[in-house]
């Protein structure tokens, strides 16, 4: 299926000969002389490297469609990780590599989006931000307050993040999920 590059919208989904992209930005560029054309900002569906790309005037791309399913992170099988889908209930193993960081931010029991294309899981959309329990840090000593000072803290998930000194075992944290740094405390 393919579409033309005039009716081009912000986060469709092309198949491209680089990759699987999504159309971040896009402008129809009509200079005083030549034709015009369409310089458009895609994100690799895959690793979210950003890529320039300037096509003609209602040329045709192919069209990517991607079905986003709602589905429940089960449990962790070997290199696998077993999701359930919301409305049939099927199970889905979906392979570590694939969901790339978005590993350090799951809890058994978290709903998140799974981009399919193609019969086969893309990627994963986590929300901006999630909480997640400390499990192991050092404890903040008494009168140690300099302002801004860390420390690293374990997470549930096994992510390690830095957390100022005040934040103990067993206290919930808000980390965000684009950068992997510490937000507040919950």
């Amino acid at each position: 299926m393919s579409i033309s590059t005039n009716d081009l919208k912000n986060g469709m989904a092309l198949n491209l000969p680089e990759g699987l992209m999504t159309v971040v930005e896009f402008q129809h560029v009509k200079p005083g002389k030549g034709g015009a054309f369409v310089r458009t900002k895609l994100k690799n569906f895959r690793t979210g490297a950003v890529l320039d790309r300037t096509f003609r005037a209602d040329e045709k791309v192919p069209l990517a469609v991607i079905d986003k399913r709602d589905m429940q992170y089960l449990y962790r099988e070997g290199p696998a990780l077993v999701f359930m889908d919301s409305e049939s209930y099927d199970q889905l193993h979906v392979e570590a590599d694939v969901l790339g960081s978005a590993v350090d931010y799951l809890r058994e029991g978290d709903t998140v989006v799974l981009p399919v294309y193609d019969g086969s899981v893309v990627g994963v959309e986590l929300p901006a931000a999630v909480e997640l329990a400390v499990t192991v840090t050092e404890p903040g000593i008494q009168g140690d307050r300099v302002s801004g000072a860390r420390k690293p803290a374990t997470l549930e998930s096994g992510l390690v993040v830095q957390v100022p000194l005040f934040v103990e075992p067993g206290d919930s944290v808000k980390v965000d999920t684009r950068t992997g740094e510490y937000l507040a405390r919950v």
